[in-house]
């Protein structure tokens, strides 16, 4: 598996962009669910922390995982014995994890996931009972959203296709809403979040 953030890991969090989006996501999150310090949740797609700091001031702990060596490196420099996520790398689709969350929250990961079903069967069993699920990604867009779309296996995604998939594998309460707009020169990119419990 190669890591196709390795050149942009270094750089990542000087973007403001990419910086604003998960505040908003950390945001409507904070507003969708009580988090508590009694809570163990998993960052997928942690990158090298962005929604996952913010939402370890409010937990217990933050568990983030990413196939990204060079995302990771970058997030443990960021952690302090004050504030600090756990990371895990690995691809939880082939290899899923064992362990059991409060929580699971996503922060513009999932175009890079190629088999959804598989991946929401795989945290579906990584859920206490009414364990919740935050995932925010692009809405449909026409493929311009990156320069390069090497590793991405979706352009955004239609509300009713994606709540299909979620609620076939076993989610209920599944919500689907616009919390934030990315303005990029050749045009406006909808954020959605969509939210699940198990």
């Amino acid at each position: 598996m190669s890591d196709y953030f390795k050149d942009k890991a270094e750089n990542w969090d000087k973007d403001t962009t990419k910086k604003t989006t998960p505040l908003s996501i950390a945001e409507a999150i904070k507003k969708k669910f009580d988090l508590n310090k009694d809570m163990s949740i998993m960052d997928f797609g942690v990158g090298t922390g962005l929604l996952g700091f913010e939402i370890a001031k409010e937990v217990k702990k933050v568990f983030g995982v990413d196939m990204s060596p060079s995302m990771l490196r970058k997030l443990r420099e960021k952690n302090t014995p004050e504030l600090s996520i756990e990371a895990l790398e690995q691809d939880i689709v082939k290899e899923p994890l064992n362990d059991i969350f409060d929580g699971i929250i996503s922060s513009m990961t999932l175009h890079h996931v190629e088999d959804l079903e598989a991946f929401f069967h795989s945290i579906y069993k990584n859920l206490s009972e009414d364990g919740f699920i935050a995932i925010a990604d692009l809405e449909k867009e026409d493929g311009s959203f990156h320069s390069d779309n090497t590793g991405v296996y979706h352009f955004g995604f239609i509300e009713e296709t994606l709540c299909k998939i979620v609620k076939k594998c076993g989610f209920k309460d599944v919500t689907f809403e616009n919390i934030a707009t990315i303005n990029k020169p050749q045009r406006d990119f909808g954020v959605f979040l969509l939210s699940a419990k198990r």
